[in-house]
């Protein structure tokens, strides 16, 4: 296979559309076939979201208040929904997976038959006052076809429009001067269940899919400044910083958190270069357009729901109980599908976990002082965060914290780790191709072991037999046939990172690794490295060949 790819990489000519080509499809079949395996309903608050895009794409965007008695967080409340006037089989939809939900050990089989029915009824939906853009972008399909069959359709628009903002993240970091591992940093931050989450409808997938884009352009323009690239990594950078703030309320503190570590990590002169461009000044125009909106919608719909308080629920017990299930957390990011009641195996934790700390332990090695400073930095806030916004929520909200709200943001961690990685280390070597193989096959192994270890749960449940078969319940078109479609998929992880050559000749007057090709280059210790070395660099390097 390493001898098949190597002949890839060879025809193949480093081209940006191609790249993304091969990127938007291989997002779009892997969330795509979530899309299609997971039963309807089977994923975090589905129901809620698809009423409430039904409904804006019909016109109601607001809905009239509804007061409806609600469990949060083991807290009883009075929750503040929105009633929309929708066909009855709407309100089927909330309850047809009630039977297996939260409930491993139960396969999805159970779950009710939806009747489709022209009736209208009034649906309340918990997601009423949710910013109606997504909705608006995944609605539409709702007209067009009856029935929970649109829900697939629904779920198939917002694996593209995920699949769009990660295949503009991949194309980024192909265009660095060392991009192998820059798109490592994108495959390892493209976790499962960020895949997942896409392929649903749920805002959140597109959130992660768009944090993930704008860490790599803002990281990109700090940390590799290339002139030439400077307007089309500022037009995707103003892109995703226009949806973090049109999809989510915490938009805006995702696009600071980001902002504020690409700095910390910036390369001298970078932002300097920035400022002066004229496309800042007009993506900043939008920006600022793209908050004012959010911040008006939201001012104008206020949550008016009444919930009991908790005195057992302290902020240092909250914070404590928080910092205890900072593991699980962590798991969650990377793979914990259905309604928390499928977890991914261990194959998968540990190479993705693997694979991160690995990017963090060498780029903490030979980054700079700011580099490592950031980077620490930006963990402890992936730590902290949880434990600081549950803490002081608890007594209203309950305990309801999970690892996907954090990932938007939590994306940046393998990002960063590999972009300072990619300009910081010096050391040349011909192990690129094999290195990037093995990564690249274990990333996609471990994608694959999580699809269908979640499609086991659903099939015939978490205690049943590892091949489901006889299964319980099957998708349409069997679960055999969805498996081997995400493993075709699969090999497109392979190929974006080691089946296309990305090198590029040095440039002269760098001497952070992509310096010029003098025979020997000496590397000067600067305050805050903490280190001297010498490099050598040979004065040809053979088309295709590695430089790190």
């Amino acid at each position: 296979m390493f001898r098949v790819l190597k002949a890839m990489a060879t025809r193949s000519p480093s081209d940006r559309r191609r790249l993304w080509t091969i990127a938007f499809l291989t997002f779009a079949i892997l969330g795509g076939t979530w899309s299609v395996a997971t039963p309807l309903m089977a994923s975090p608050d589905e129901p809620a979201h698809v009423v409430r895009a039904a409904a804006v794409v019909r016109g109601q965007v607001n809905g009239v208040e509804v007061m409806e008695p609600q469990m949060v967080g083991y807290i009883h409340s009075t929750w503040a929904n929105s009633g929309v006037e929708l066909p009855s089989w709407y309100q089927q939809l909330k309850t047809a997976d009630t039977c297996y939900r939260f409930k491993g050990k139960i396969p999805a089989k159970c779950a009710k038959k939806v009747h489709e029915d022209s009736d209208t009824v009034l649906v309340t939906t918990s997601a009423g006052r949710y910013n109606p853009v997504y909705y608006f972008a995944v609605g539409w399909p709702s007209l067009l076809v009856s029935g929970p069959h649109s829900v697939y359709l629904m779920r198939l628009v917002s694996a593209v429009l995920s699949a769009l903002l990660l295949a503009s993240a991949m194309v980024t970091a192909g265009e660095w001067r060392r991009s192998w591992l820059p798109k490592i940093g994108v495959l390892a931050a493209a976790t499962p269940m960020t895949l997942f989450l896409g392929g649903m409808v749920n805002p959140n997938g597109v959130e992660i899919a768009a944090g993930l884009l704008f860490w790599t352009a803002v990281l990109s323009l700090l940390i590799d400044p290339q002139p030439d690239l400077l307007k089309r990594r500022l037009a995707r950078t103003g892109v995703a910083g226009v949806v973090l703030l049109e999809i989510r309320p915490l938009g805006l503190a995702w696009i600071v958190g980001t902002v504020f570590f690409g700095l910390l990590a910036s390369q001298q002169g970078a932002v300097r270069e920035i400022v002066r461009h004229r496309s800042t000044r007009l993506w900043a125009v939008v920006l600022a357009v793209a908050l004012a909106a959010a911040q008006a919608w939201n001012s104008t719909h206020p949550d008016h729901s009444t919930i009991q308080t908790s005195a057992d629920l302290s902020f240092f017990k909250a914070a404590e109980h928080t910092f205890l299930e900072s593991d699980k957390y962590l798991r969650q990011m990377i793979g914990w599908f259905g309604w928390l009641d499928a977890e991914s195996p261990f194959l998968t934790v540990s190479v993705w976990s693997g694979t991160i700390l690995l990017l963090i332990m060498l780029s903490l090695a030979c980054g700079r002082r700011r580099d490592v400073i950031a980077l620490l930095g930006l963990m402890a806030a992936i730590l902290g965060i949880p434990i600081v916004a549950q803490g002081l929520q608890a007594s209203t909200l309950g305990l309801i914290w999970q690892g996907r709200y954090l990932l938007p943001f939590a994306v940046g961690l393998p990002l960063l780790a590999a972009t300072i990685l990619s300009k910081r280390s010096p050391q040349g070597g011909l192990m690129r191709a094999r290195l990037t193989l093995v990564i690249g096959s274990a990333l996609a192994a471990a994608q694959l072991a999580a699809f269908f270890w979640a499609l086991r749960r659903f099939t015939v449940g978490v205690e049943g037999h590892v091949i489901p078969m006889p299964a319980a319940w099957s998708p349409p078109g069997t679960w055999v046939l969805w498996t081997v479609v995400y493993a075709l998929g699969s090999i497109g992880v392979v190929w974006l990172v080691a089946g296309q050559s990305d090198y590029r000749p040095p440039t002269a007057g760098d001497a952070d690794g992509t310096g010029s090709a003098s025979a020997a280059l000496p590397v000067t210790a600067s305050p805050d490295a903490g280190v001297s070395r010498s490099l050598t660099v040979p004065s040809a390097v053979p088309a295709g060949a590695a430089e790190v």
